[in-house]
């Protein structure tokens, strides 16, 4: 009789041969012979029961292992190039694991979404658990949707919450995933385009109910790829950290640092201080003192923590909540620079003259202690006169200096010139259940102002030093406007009877000079627009070619490592250049700067599209109860479908269908950015004032749909009758008013 083999052995024989796991495999293994079959089949049984084992058809497995040859979804290249991928049917009670591709040369290029069959093998590596070799690819990576589900008797639709997004979905009766009649629910495509063209969807997530204030923020995460969860081990690594010491470090505890943040800041990762400078070679200067929370010291190269900062790249805000780039352990305890607690802080110590122009600057690793967790509007209150019990204490030690040191600032920048846009920030206030209790425009106060010449001054400086000791970093770009931009913002210009100066190297003063004619006239906020939509968008690379907006030659990102992974690569830069320790910037991560610059820049644009979004919905949902109601604004863009107007009291960008300007035929003009009608020769151009009426406004899209009343306070001229029903114009009519139809049907579907 042949001896049973413990369920250990079983196991163990599973893991080492994971293509022979049938039951004869195992007693063939075991030589287990005839009646001996019996107890192995029980001890199978126990195991499977156990949850130690899943049987698949004749197969066992171990549930928290993948099988052999498994269906994989690419999640894209991680920090170091290489492309990983996640299992899609992951049975184990632990985190899925994370698997890394061995490519070979004859495989062809994957992406992030495409699926894949693999043969996959365990390996338990620190930031892998397998690794894998393409069989095929399944397919092409599917469509996906997020949308309100719509129940029918042929299963159901969705109606996209996309408001580019005119088309809906069909959902068969099995494809349904239990979703209820209105639930907010993420689909993919499943199959062909149906017999009217619309793409067929399976259901993969519900999400719940769209009305909900939660749905706006589920929205944002689901629909630009965001995650609001960490890694287990990324938590872990978190939660096991303590505080750092004195060793290694300069003592800058006595110093009386203060952080200036917005009254409900998350986070605060700088702090500030200014003293005049004794020397008397420089009557009037200052030394600034900024310190930087040292994320560097708990976040490593290579680490769970720092996989999971590189793949979010930044921290995403929304008006009642953060995704953070960080664990709350970091960014909101050991990291953030709190009233009368010891933190590790990097310190740019920056001496300037009367002028305000840099002298020379040092960088310093330490420990500090913030005197105070002051806000704005209390710093400037207390400037103004108005000093409340926090402020009074340091109303001449701290906050003179600081305003002193502020002025020379200003100073420098007036004679620098770098772009100088006047555009309010839009605030929206949330109420205790979530609803838009108010939108309001943020006041610009010098106490803003002088904490951004200060972090300004702090990034050149950091910027400066790593060139000067040939140390590799992530520069922050911003490269000078495409000519045909500004061919475009000429015609704006001219047609708000301002100008241009052409046919010189564009500087930052030309465009300054332009904005300044505009101030104070009712072309003011559209100028500013218009020069901000010339502008190329700002990035990371560890190529330098200046700051064009700021008027720099060179820029890097050193004062914000909390929400900024750029700031944290200049930090490990610094830490390497000076030599402070091991944990500063690796040969690999200087081998894959490039990659890691084109990494950070999307997930920057991602965030701002996604707090973009978000800010459209909550605008809808404040203006949703107000449909009927008549606006003042100004005509903000101009497009072949309609004009879109900014409404002057909360900031809210909606859009007039062509069809609901008049009852003619209007022509786009491209150049000049305007409609202009074929029966009345009226004209509508950017920068025009307009009475509108709100005729939608769609939370779940963030839509809002207008129709024009007046023009330059102007009623609008009546089309001819002539010509009416035959034509050129009477076609363009009916394909205006069948679009319009199906419009106004998809607007009813989504209430």
């Amino acid at each position: 009789m042949a001896r049973i083999p413990s369920k250990k052995d079983i196991l163990d024989w599973i893991a080492e041969h994971p293509t022979a796991t049938a039951k004869r495999d195992i007693a063939k293994a075991f030589g287990i012979k005839g009646a001996d079959r019996i107890d192995l089949k029980r001890v199978l049984k126990e195991l499977e029961e156990d949850g130690q084992l899943e049987r698949r058809r004749k197969t066992y497995r171990d549930p928290d292992r993948l099988p052999p040859v498994s269906v994989l979804q690419v999640t894209g290249p991680g920090k170091d190039g290489d492309l990983y991928a996640r299992p899609l049917e992951w049975q184990g009670d632990g985190p899925e694991p994370r698997i890394l591709l061995i490519p070979r040369d004859s495989d062809p290029a994957l992406g992030e979404g495409d699926r894949i069959l693999a043969r996959v093998t365990l390996v338990r590596d620190e930031d892998h658990a397998y690794e894998a070799r393409l069989i095929r690819r399944i397919g092409t990576n599917p469509r996906k949707v997020l949308g309100v589900f719509r129940k029918t008797a042929e299963g159901g639709r969705i109606l996209p919450v996309d408001k580019g997004a005119a088309r809906e979905w069909r959902v068969a009766k099995d494809a349904t995933h239990g979703a209820k009649d209105g639930e907010l629910v993420e689909a993919e495509q499943a199959g062909p385009k149906d017999s009217m063209g619309l793409p067929r969807a399976r259901i993969v997530t519900r999400l719940g109910d769209p009305s909900q204030p939660r749905a706006v923020f589920l929205i944002a995460i689901h629909q630009h790829g965001l995650r609001d969860d960490f890694a287990d081990d990324a938590i872990a690594e978190a939660d096991a950290m303590e505080p750092a010491g004195m060793q290694g470090r300069e003592d800058f505890r006595e110093v009386p640092l203060v952080t200036i943040d917005p009254s409900d800041a998350r986070d605060h990762d700088d702090a500030v201080w200014a003293e005049a400078d004794p020397d008397p070679k420089n009557v009037g200067g200052f030394i600034l003192w900024v310190a930087i929370a040292d994320v560097s010291h708990y976040v490593t190269p290579g680490s769970a923590l720092d996989r999971e900062a590189w793949e979010r790249g930044n921290s995403t805000y929304f008006p009642d909540r953060v995704v953070p780039m960080l664990p709350d352990r970091l960014s909101g305890d050991l990291c953030s620079l709190h009233e009368g607690v010891p933190r590790a802080c990097l310190v740019a110590s920056i001496r300037i003259d009367a002028k305000g122009e840099k002298r020379d600057h040092s960088f310093h690793r330490g420990l500090m202690r913030s005197d105070a967790t002051l806000h704005y509007e209390e710093v400037q209150a207390a400037i103004d006169g108005q000093p409340n019990e926090k402020t009074v204490p340091l109303l001449e030690t701290v906050i003179r200096p600081l305003y002193a040191a502020y002025h020379a600032l200003a100073t420098a920048r007036k004679a620098r010139e770098p772009l100088d846009l006047d555009l309010p920030e839009r605030q929206v206030i949330l109420g205790e259940d979530g609803t838009v209790r108010s939108v309001a425009f943020k006041d610009r106060l010098d106490a803003h102002r002088l904490i951004e010449e200060f972090m300004i001054l702090a990034n050149v400086a950091a910027a400066e030093t790593l060139i000067a000791k040939r140390t590799p970093l992530l520069f922050r770009v911003h490269e000078e406007p495409d000519p045909d931009k500004m061919e475009a913002l000429r015609e704006v210009a001219q047609g708000a009877g301002l100008t241009l100066a052409k046919g010189q190297v564009l500087k930052t003063a030309h465009l300054n000079r332009l904005l300044a004619q505009a101030e104070g006239h009712d072309d003011d906020a559209i100028i500013n627009m218009a020069v901000l939509r010339a502008m190329t968008q700002a990035y990371y690379s560890p190529e330098n070619f200046g700051h064009f907006g700021l008027a720099l030659k060179a820029y890097a990102h050193f004062t914000s490592p909390i929400r900024r992974y750029a700031d944290l690569v200049v930090h490990r830069a610094l830490i390497r250049a000076h030599g402070w320790g091991g944990d500063g910037l690796t040969e690999d991560e200087i081998e894959r700067l490039a990659n890691t610059g084109e990494q950070i820049s999307m997930t920057e644009r991602r965030s701002m599209e996604a707090e973009r979004d978000t800010t459209d919905r909550y605008l809808a949902a404040y203006l949703s109860d107000r449909v009927g109601s008549e606006f003042k604004g100004r005509i903000s863009g101009i497009q072949r479908f309609g004009a879109f107007v900014r409404l002057d009291e909360t900031g809210a960008d909606g859009l007039i269908p062509i069809r609901e300007i008049g009852r003619e035929y209007f022509h786009f003009d491209r150049d000049s950015q305007t409609l202009m009608g074929s029966e009345t020769g009226m004209t509508l151009t950017i920068g025009q004032r307009v009475t509108v009426r709100l005729s939608e406004a769609v939370p779940v899209t963030g839509g809002i749909l207008l129709e024009l009343l007046e023009v330059e306070g102007g009623a609008l001229p009546a089309a001819p009758r002539k010509g009416r029903g035959k034509g050129p114009v009477r076609r363009k009519e009916k394909a205006g008013a069948a679009k319009a139809r199906k419009e106004r049907k998809v607007a009813r579907r989504r209430k």
